[in-house]
This record gives structure tokens, sequence and C-alpha cells, in this order.
């Protein structure tokens, strides 16, 4: 990033009002060092030199993303001559991941990076399954479009949590992959090589971690799924399941049990462990998961647009479940965004409001400090706080913000993420300014790149 636009704000802020670790404080005033909260002072004034802010929170961890995806997003809104489903998306998706180049994917990812910081996401979970070149062939260097999703990540500022994907079948049973997963797919041992080549790739960012995907049940056997755990050395597992009530049908057929349920017969799911979407669940399966002490990863805007269904959020939360949230396909980023569509979903299923909330509580704050936390423990990160210690990844709202006026404590929470109204103002990934007066410092490059690669591949 540009050194002017880094040395344009001071290593200590000073804020009007701060969600801390012990609440709501005002005039706050955060020094950082190393990426971290060195010291945190309330009810003091500012301190010349001090960047000033009015409202000042922990920034949330985007839990899953397929970042590629982005350059395709309004691309599968057209229906076509039956009925649209998740399935016939997918046909749209393999068509385009067939057409992009590694400098395709980091100039997508880029983009797609600036915009989660504009919105107030600090760290992303890059569910990274796109790994060969357009014929299938593995690269010279294995993880070279790894190498390209860390460039973007280091060119952005934004924190890094890599999820190389093991994928090798078509569906369950260990069905042959189809051509147009050519991309994808892989063995144990080359597996084991992408993941390796991912420690590499990422090994100059600050703060990265890497752990493994399993893409799905339908996309990796039992026996390849405990061959290829060690390989995570105690980092995230993540694994989608139970997005499709056909891939539901389908696991049923195969192994007699329901996918989430087929899982736990299979792995080891513990706190490690991140089941994405997880939206087709029976109450046994539900409370499994809670007792695992996994996350569930939700992703409400993606669910919603490519209609898979409701993830049961108030029988989960109240058995305890974490979840946190991603924006998986990016058909629109927005961490707001996706807690709304989260609550809504809940109330749309329910017929009733606050659901998400504790009796008399915020309904912002309940669904801000869940996932939190819930997308901290995904993403094999400590959860960022304004505390001592605690990773400097924090997010400034626009006190002069018509959808903040005369709004204080958890109510400032509620007006962000329900009004629907810009709000970020700038963003610090561990202490680095990335978003001042709510661009990015290097949006403007980054953009322009972006569009000269999406210009191509719209024209084929």
């Amino acid at each position: 990033m540009p050194d002017a636009a880094l040395a344009t704000l001071s290593p200590a802020i000073h804020a009007a009002t701060a969600l801390t670790a012990d609440g709501w404080q005002a005039d706050v005033r955060i020094v950082l060092a190393g990426g971290t909260v060195a010291t945190v002072t309330t009810g003091v004034p500012a301190q010349p030199g001090d960047t000033r802010v009015g409202v000042i929170v922990p920034a949330i961890c985007n839990l899953h993303s397929h970042a590629f995806q982005r350059g395709m997003a309004g691309l599968a809104e057209r229906r076509g001559p039956a009925a649209d489903s998740f399935w016939s998306w997918r046909e749209t998706m393999y068509r385009f991941a067939l057409t992009v180049t590694p400098d395709d994917v980091e100039a997508i990812a880029a983009q797609l990076y600036v915009e989660m910081l504009e919105a107030g996401f600090c760290r992303v979970g890059e569910f990274h399954y796109l790994h060969h070149d357009r014929d299938g062939t593995p690269y010279g260097d294995v993880a070279e479009m790894a190498q390209r999703i860390a460039a973007a990540a280091g060119a952005t500022g934004i924190g890094l949590t890599l999820l190389p994907v093991f994928y090798a079948h078509a569906g369950f049973g260990g069905a042959r992959p189809a051509a147009e997963q050519r991309r994808f797919i892989s063995d144990p041992d080359l597996f084991a090589r992408l993941v390796e080549g991912g420690r590499v790739a990422v090994a100059g960012l600050p703060g990265s971690v890497v752990g493994i995907a399993p893409h799905s049940l339908r996309a990796a056997t039992a026996a390849e799924i405990a061959a290829i755990l060690p390989l995570a050395q105690g980092g995230p597992v993540h694994i989608h399941v139970a997005e499709q009530v056909r891939e539901v049908e389908d696991c049923i057929a195969a192994t007699g049990r329901r996918p989430v349920q087929h899982l736990m017969d299979i792995a080891p799911v513990d706190g490690r462990w991140c089941l994405i979407h997880a939206t087709h669940m029976e109450s046994d399966e539900t409370e499994a998961l809670v007792r695992s002490g996994a996350v569930a990863g939700l992703c409400p805007l993606t669910e919603a647009n490519l209609g898979d269904g409701t993830f049961d959020a108030v029988r989960f939360t109240a058995a305890g479940g974490r979840w946190g949230v991603g924006s998986d396909s990016h058909i629109q980023v927005g961490l707001a965004d996706e807690l709304r569509q989260l609550e809504y979903s809940q109330r749309l299923a329910h017929r009733a409001r606050n659901v998400l909330a504790q009796g008399g509580g915020s309904t912002g704050r309940a669904l801000f400090d869940t996932a939190l936390a819930g997308g901290a423990q995904a993403l094999g990160t400590r959860p960022a706080a304004i505390a001592p210690g605690a990773p400097a990844d924090l997010v400034a709202l626009d006190a002069g913000s018509p959808a903040l006026a005369g709004r204080a404590g958890d109510a400032l929470l509620d007006a962000w993420i329900f009004t629907g109204m810009k709000a970020v103002d700038r963003v610090w990934s561990a202490g680095r300014p990335v978003v001042i007066d709510g661009r990015h410092v290097d949006r403007d490059r980054i953009a322009a790149r972006y569009a000269r690669v999406a210009t191509r591949l719209a024209a084929g």
C-alpha cells in the first residue's frame, strides 16, 4: 500500500465512544503497536496528533470466501428454461472458473478484499479450490493460485486465513469428477503439496493462518478426509455441509445418514472445525453440532441468492451454538448486510421480531458479539477487541452519518446493521490504516485493474 497513505494516521486513536472489552466507554484513547492494541485509557482527552473518530468497535472476520466468484457476481441472474436452483447456478460458476488466469484471480481477489475492508471486515477465510491451469494441469508451482490470493491480501492489508480445498469427486461414493471440475481436483499426495505451497505463499503476511478444507462430503470420502486431516497441523478445518436438500437426499441414499450425522460419525469434529451453511439439520444434528464446539459458518446473502433455505438460528443459538458470517459467492459484500439478512431470515421463518436478541437486549449487539467470537474461532485467531494485547483490527463508524444521529451504546450497532446506510469511516487491519473516509487507501488503482479484467472476461 502507498507509504504516503499509511503515514496520514498516527498510532494513537481517540474515540468519543468505543465498544471496549468492558463495554461502551466515552473518551477512549487507544495506542497501537506491532499489530495489537498496546494501551486503552478511558475518560481522557485527545492528545496532539491523535486520529480522532466518533465511534470505534472491533472488526469481525469474514469466515467464508471463494474470491474468484466476485468476478461473476450478477452473471447468474437470468432464469433458464426450467426452474433455477443452486445446481443451475453451479453450472454458470463452473464455466466462469474455466476462464480465469492467475493474473485475473489476483485482480479479482484484490477488488474483493478492498470491498470487504470498506465494509468493516478485517480478516478473510479463503476457501480456496481453484488450483490448476485451465486444462486441469497443475501449475509448475502447484500453489500458483494461492500465491495470487496471498498477493491480493498483502496488497490490500486484509488478514488472511488460507484454507486450501481438497476436492476429488463429483458425488457421494467416490464418483469420478466431471470435466468442468478439473481445475479443483487433487489426490491426497497432490493436496499435501498444495497445503505446503500455501504455507510458503502466506509466510510473508503478518498474522496469516493456514488450515485445510475438505470441500464437502460429496467431494471427499471418509478415508480421504481422515488422510488429509493431519495436514491442518492444528489449524482450522472447514467443510461445506447440508447446504442443499438434494445433498441431504444423496447423502442418505449413499450412507444411510444425514450429512451432519455422517460427518460426526467419520471425523473428530471439534472447536477447530467450521461447518459451512449447515442449513438443513434436524434437532439431533443441531444438538451434536453444538456439543462439538464447532462453528456454523453462515452466509445469509449467498444462501438467499441461491435459494438454499433458512438456517435454524433460533434453536441453534438457544442451545449455545457458535456461528459467524461470510460472504461466500460475494453477490454482495457487506458485514451489516449479512447480519441483517440473518436476522430477517429468522423473522420471516418465525413471524416474529428481534428473534436473535436476548430478552430485553439489543438485536444488533447480539448479532455483533456472536459473529465477532465465532468468526475469529473459525479462522484460528483471537477476536479483535479494544483491550491491551488484542489484535488491532478496528472499525470507526462515521458519527456524522444520519444513521447514527442521536444514537448511543448498543443503539449504534442497531442503526448500523438495520438502516442499511453506509457508516464505515475508517478501518485498521493489524494496526495499519487501510480505509480512510470510507475508501480503501489504494482503491482507485485496484478498481482500475479489476475493471480491465472484468471487461475482458465479460467479452469472452
